[in-house]
């Protein structure tokens, strides 16, 4: 098939661009003829929270990747989608994961589909945000109006979509692996490459730190007079998307700074494998959610975690059987990571997701768009 990609990649980075670079290779394996069209421009600077949208690292090889979307123009988003149009592909997926972008991914899909031959299937990262808006409705439904299908990553995102459109093609695929950050790498190696102390255990929280991700939790579950006993630190890695003090005010509250160590900045691809393979557990204390990237670089580093009872994050992780499922509390998170190391249960839940992990292939995602699209 001929298949053009529309979303974030290279030179941006982040979950988002590994993603659709990802997809990209898993259809070219299967002989497929794809292009990324990423943006020139993402989001206006004032409007990104973090300190850079952009990668360092070299361009990827063997990817036709097009600089091309501006969210923010309107006679841009007519300009790419008539040009897509004459190009003619089979198919147009377009990941979507905020409102914001609903103007620009819908008119581009509006002209695309007017070419009577390509279909424009949505992969649904979210459909109602996790930091709502009084818009946020409007725009999704302006959005969904110009998509002939959708496949959504969890049970709770599709039915979300419900509240938008409940007769056009839907499917479920679960996120597949983030399985382009190497191999897991010996403890001790790990530990050495991070400058950590090898004689202390480590809980991992990884990621952009936004609200909703529950970071303000977790620090509250380690000041926990049992779990402060044991010879167990946090590692918080991935940039401050809001504001950082109050969880350093809360550090100050809770007296434990001996207990964690930051490493608030943007985590590099080349990095990534050190901070998974130096830690015992992977702790995501989210107060909403709908799927998570962090869970599929867990699985794929074969590392047991730690989620909270929202959205679509009890769906991976079965709860007992490769790690914890608890409420999004201090304290069920503390009794969970202190069973964890006092139950020594560690073994037990790798071998489990190394039987697991079986599902989440990207051939999966792949094979589930394919069955939905009636090439015209």
């Amino acid at each position: 098939m001929k298949i053009t990609i529309i979303g974030t990649a290279y030179p941006y980075r982040g979950g988002l661009s590994a993603y659709n670079e990802r997809l990209a290779r898993e259809f070219i394996a299967q002989g497929d003829d794809v292009t990324i069209e990423t943006f020139t421009l993402q989001y206006p600077d004032f409007l990104f929270p973090g300190k850079t949208q952009y990668s360092d690292a070299p361009a990827p090889e063997s990817l036709h990747i097009v600089r091309s979307v501006n969210s923010v123009n309107p006679f841009n988003w007519i300009s790419v989608g008539r040009r897509i149009a004459k190009q003619a592909p089979d198919l147009l997926i377009v990941n979507y994961w905020l409102p914001f972008m609903s103007p620009c991914f819908g008119t581009i899909a509006r002209y695309v589909r007017r070419n009577g031959k390509t279909r424009v299937m949505s992969i649904l990262h979210n459909i109602i945000p996790h930091e709502k808006r009084f818009f946020d409705k409007a725009l999704s439904r302006y959005f969904v109006k110009t998509v002939d299908g959708f496949v959504a990553m969890s049970q709770s995102v599709l039915t979300d979509l419900n509240q938008f459109d409940t007769k056009k093609k839907r499917a479920f695929c679960p996120h597949p692996l983030y399985d382009h950050f190497g191999q897991k790498i010996d403890r001790n190696q790990a530990i050495a490459a991070l400058n950590l102390d090898p004689s202390f255990s480590y809980i991992l929280f990884f990621g952009f730190i936004r609200d909703y991700k529950g970071l303000d939790i977790l620090l509250e579950a380690m000041a926990n007079e049992q779990l402060r006993q044991k010879n167990v630190k946090l590692i918080i890695a991935g940039e401050f998307y809001n504001n950082p003090d109050r969880y350093f005010e809360l550090e100050k509250k809770y007296g434990i700074a001996d207990k964690l160590i930051w490493r608030n900045d943007y985590i590099p691809d080349n990095q990534v494998s050190s901070y998974f393979s130096a830690a015992d557990i992977i702790a995501q204390p989210y107060k909403s959610a709908t799927q998570s990237g962090v869970t599929q670089i867990a699985y794929h580093f074969e590392k047991p975690m730690l989620v909270t009872n929202v959205g679509g994050l009890s769906e991976i992780v079965p709860d007992g059987k490769v790690g914890y499922v608890v409420e999004p509390n201090a304290k069920a998170v503390a009794d969970a990571l202190c069973s964890f190391y006092e139950n020594d249960q560690s073994a037990v839940f790798v071998e489990n997701i190394k039987e697991e992990k079986k599902k989440y292939a990207w051939s999966r995602m792949t094979d589930t768009i394919k069955s939905m699209v009636d090439v015209r």
